[in-house]
């Protein structure tokens, strides 16, 4: 397993474009397919919608709409909130691989078990290869 790591830590090095091709389109994925308003747009429709919901009251017509608006956009707020910390981890993983791929200048010799923790995510053994998950979501294949 630690030479099957270090095979892919030095392919990494090598074809170290295509790498980082590979994660750009895979923060690409995950960007795009977060369909949530952002919170900061979520609030701003908070703000119009609370003071339209002021509006009414005084002048004493129905809020009931508004006030379910705001409750929904609290709610889907919370979540696009939720959804942006989730999004920070895997971004974070993706920067300290692609400095670790910028500050590599020479092939490693052996075996870094901080670094196999730090970067991989799973293993997977077959008789004629291994394919190794990097915690960025990248996946390299070794063969045996």
């Amino acid at each position: 397993m630690q030479e099957v790591t270090v095979k892919t830590f030095n392919r990494i090095l090598t074809d170290s474009d295509d790498f980082l091709r590979q994660m750009q389109e895979n923060i690409a994925k995950a960007i795009t397919t977060a369909d949530t308003m952002s919170p900061d747009g979520i609030q701003a429709r908070l703000d119009e919608l609370q003071k339209e919901l002021i509006r009414k009251a005084n002048s004493k017509q129905d809020h009931d709409a508004i006030a379910d608006e705001i409750f929904r956009l609290r709610e889907q707020k919370s979540q696009a909130e939720a959804d942006t910390r989730s999004r920070e981890e895997p971004r974070k993983r993706i920067d300290e691989l692609q400095d670790f791929i910028g500050s590599q200048e020479t092939d490693i010799t052996e075996f870094d078990d901080s670094l196999a923790r730090k970067l991989n995510g799973q293993i997977n053994v077959f008789a004629d290869h291994f394919p190794i998950g990097f915690k960025s979501g990248v996946t390299i294949d070794i063969e045996a």
